[in-house]
């Protein structure tokens, strides 16, 4: 959807259905963990062109039973191919979301920037003429100061798909 100025109140009550909804699915995946960095740089990493791989690999292992050593668990390799696609449709999902959110974030927060700038320089006009604004009007341009003087910040998304 193409951007226009952005005029939309997310109620309380949505807010919380949301926050809800996040916590459900934390509460569905509790088998979420956290890799090290030195842990994802150990782990073979499974993407698209990989997929292709994994899939014919298993296809063979299920048609093909009598050539595995009885050692090897099939349905644990089952369990890891079918998670493994199942989290990466909604990583997609979710990337998408993210990227959708953060957009909105960014708009909307430029919105509200442009709009305190616009309160800013009002109040410092008024404070030449209006007593108590002065101390109001040095206070947002300190604000103002800190903010334009802080560094950018890289970006960095971690959460790719896999691959």
């Amino acid at each position: 959807m193409p951007y226009q100025d952005i005029n939309v109140r997310l109620s309380d009550a949505d807010l919380q259905e949301i926050k809800q909804a996040i916590d459900t699915i934390q509460n569905k995946m509790s088998f979420r963990i956290t890799l090290t960095q030195e842990e994802r740089k150990r782990l073979y990493k499974m993407g698209d062109k990989r997929l292709a791989f994994v899939q014919n690999s298993f296809n063979v292992a299920q048609s093909n039973r009598n050539i595995l050593p009885p050692s090897f668990d099939l349905e644990a390799y089952a369990n890891d191919y079918r998670l493994a696609a199942n989290l990466n449709e909604l990583l997609m999902r979710l990337n998408q979301l993210t990227e959708e959110v953060d957009d909105t974030l960014m708009a909307v927060g430029s919105e509200a920037m442009s709009s305190s700038l616009t309160v800013y320089e009002y109040v410092k006009t008024a404070a030449k003429k209006t007593p108590g604004l002065k101390t109001i009007a040095e206070q947002l341009g300190s604000l103002f100061k800190a903010i334009r003087s802080k560094p950018a910040k890289p970006v960095t998304n971690d959460s790719e798909p896999l691959s």
